[in-house]
């Protein structure tokens, strides 16, 4: 009971008990702290402004907290202290604990950063996008492979080309009991490698509040542009359109050639897109944007309908990150689902998933029901 107490007063600051009769010792004076210096900031004066202030209690929360705790900390600090200039100083950006959030405010903040903080930057993203390439490299490969292994089944396969599950069951009838073995009518396989069987264009909208999934979309991209059978372009957009598809063979370099902010045109993006589709039946486009179109609608939605017309696989992603459901605009979202074409919040753990029920060329719909996704309109 006591220790309940004590965390009610942790987390209600030192105002619930004005007279003191909740006694903190050792770690949770500390913690105390490290959180009266954030959240009563205000009142207590905060962090103040010297970067031994800052850089001190970076290290605190480090001391008296899990990761996940410190992470959402330092996002706080970022929001309500106005701490930005620490991702503009190497010692401080050297004691920050990396997140995917963090990374988002890292590139927004890129041009602004002196050279030899750019430096650290570069090192802080690059640890970010190692911890998630290590994450999801090894789903994205499997479902991928799988899915393709199946699209290019052939019934006269090699010997190191068989599919052995399928074979086994498209021959269990034949199964012969004195021999306790089974003798093949048919074999099944899966059929030589081949390059470039599929063609995938990611279409990644760069507004300030689609960082996480510019994140995400990048390292998804570099994943994906790794597989030989897969074609992939990465095209990032705001209100002009940039080709980043040169640098889908280094997460870090692709991050840093984007440029968080501005507005959003969506119709000019898909209008750049929609040349680069010269095999409508092979070519999978992920539209990745929460719809706040700055051009014009109509033309934006036109495009959509031709590229869903011409036999593409047309996937509209309102959000690619962990946060669940994001903020989009309904009205747009409406007209889509008016045209067919689904838009839902997705997770870089489904993302997987979605690609290869692509490559099947599956419903959209269909995978979404399955996975428990519900559209957004």
């Amino acid at each position: 009971m006591e220790e309940r107490i004590k965390r009610w007063r942790l987390i209600l600051g030192r105002q619930a008990d004005p007279r003191g009769d909740i006694q903190l010792t050792g770690q949770g004076m500390g913690m105390d702290k490290v959180l009266e210096a954030l959240y009563d900031a205000g009142r207590k004066g905060g962090l103040g402004s010297s970067s031994p202030n800052v850089n001190r209690w970076l290290g605190d929360i480090r001391r008296y907290f899990p990761t996940p705790v410190v992470q959402l900390l330092q996002c706080d600090a970022l929001q309500r202290l106005n701490l930005e200039r620490m991702l503009l100083e190497p010692e401080l950006l050297e004691a920050i604990e990396p997140d995917v959030e963090l990374l988002g405010v890292i590139l927004s903040l890129n041009k602004a950063m002196p050279d030899e903080t750019r430096a650290t930057a570069r090192q802080v993203v690059r640890r970010i996008a190692d911890q998630l390439e290590k994450r999801l490299d090894n789903p994205m490969r499997q479902a991928i492979r799988g899915s393709l292994d199946r699209s290019v089944r052939n019934r006269r396969p090699r010997a190191n080309e068989l599919n052995w599950h399928a074979t086994i069951r498209a021959n269990l009838r034949h199964y012969q009991k004195d021999m306790k073995t089974i003798i093949p009518e048919k074999l099944i396989g899966y059929g030589r490698k081949q390059a470039q069987l599929k063609d995938v264009i990611l279409l990644v909208d760069q507004s300030g509040s689609m960082a996480a999934s510019v994140v995400y979309a990048g390292i998804l991209g570099c994943i994906m542009a790794s597989l030989r059978a897969l074609r992939t372009t990465l095209i990032a957009f705001d209100t002009s359109v940039v080709d980043l598809s040169e640098h889908l063979h280094d997460p870090v370099e692709l991050l840093f050639a984007t440029q968080l902010g501005g507005g959003t045109d969506i119709g000019k993006a898909l209008a750049y897109a929609q040349p680069l589709i010269r095999r409508p039946n092979d070519t999978i486009v992920v539209l990745i944007s929460d719809l706040y179109e700055g051009g014009r609608e109509a033309d934006m939605l036109k495009r959509i309908r031709e590229i869903s017309d011409s036999g593409a696989t047309l996937a509209v992603l309102l959000a690619l990150n962990d946060k669940g459901a994001p903020s989009f605009d309904k009205n747009t979202a409406g007209k889509l689902a008016e045209l067919g074409i689904p838009a839902f919040a997705c997770t870089p753990g489904q993302f997987p998933g979605l690609m290869a029920a692509a490559i099947k060329k599956e419903d959209i719909g269909q995978w979404m029901a399955r996975e428990g996704i519900v559209a957004k309109h």
